[in-house]
């Protein structure tokens, strides 16, 4: 019977304790909540949208090529390439056919052309003061006609080819009039062409030229 009386009281005991300590730590001015920790603000951009190992707050060329061998402001190395090509054939008189001799010119301009895509090419026909001036200025038109077709036998776009005919209006000055007249009688033409390449660094899949 004791025991049971022991147990009762111990529960009270037990009950009237916890509301006390609980109201004696309100009134001491203690809190149970937590502050949530202080967030840091970031105002660098730490991200990398090209990809290229330098972030965007340090990044100055936006969008470099992947794979690209880059400085540390995060540009790529470039390379330019400059190349010229002149053409200059002559034709025998009151004749529009290529001499034999002058082929190897239309070969190195086609060549020419079909390394450098985006180049065209102006021809420029011309012919000597032997004739009329009607006759000489058809004449030299059809020499340069006669360069196009064989451009575009090798390969060359028609499109890319222009082709002006200036009769003899701009014969060559030399020591004697029938080498004048030699000399007059040609097709002319210069090509540049400008590219530029971005170096690629090296990786373990790259491939050493042969």
């Amino acid at each position: 019977m004791m025991n049971a009386v022991w147990l009762n009281r111990a529960k009270f005991k037990k009950a009237v304790i916890l509301p006390i300590t609980a109201s004696f730590l309100l009134t001491a001015g203690c809190s149970l909540s937590v502050d949530p920790p202080p967030v840091a603000k970031q105002e660098a951009d730490l991200q990398d949208a090209d990809r290229d190992g330098v972030i965007n707050q340090r990044d100055e060329c936006l969008g470099t090529p992947v794979g690209a061998d880059i400085n540390n402001s995060g540009c790529a190395e470039v390379l330019e390439l400059s190349a010229r090509d002149n053409l200059h054939i002559l034709f025998a008189n009151n004749s529009s056919r290529i001499p034999s001799t002058f082929l190897r010119e239309v070969d190195q301009l086609a060549r020419f052309m079909k390394s450098f895509p985006q180049t065209h090419v102006e021809l420029k026909g011309y012919a000597s003061t032997v004739g009329s001036a009607e006759a000489n200025l058809a004449l030299s038109q059809r020499r340069a006609n006669a360069v196009k077709q064989a451009l575009v036998r090798k390969g060359i776009s028609p499109d890319r080819v222009v082709i002006m005919g200036f009769g003899e209006s701009d014969p060559v000055a030399s020591d004697s009039e029938r080498q004048t007249e030699i000399l007059s009688r040609r097709v002319t033409a210069a090509v540049a062409a400008s590219e530029e390449s971005v170096v690629m660094k090296w990786t373990i899949y790259s491939t050493a030229a042969k």
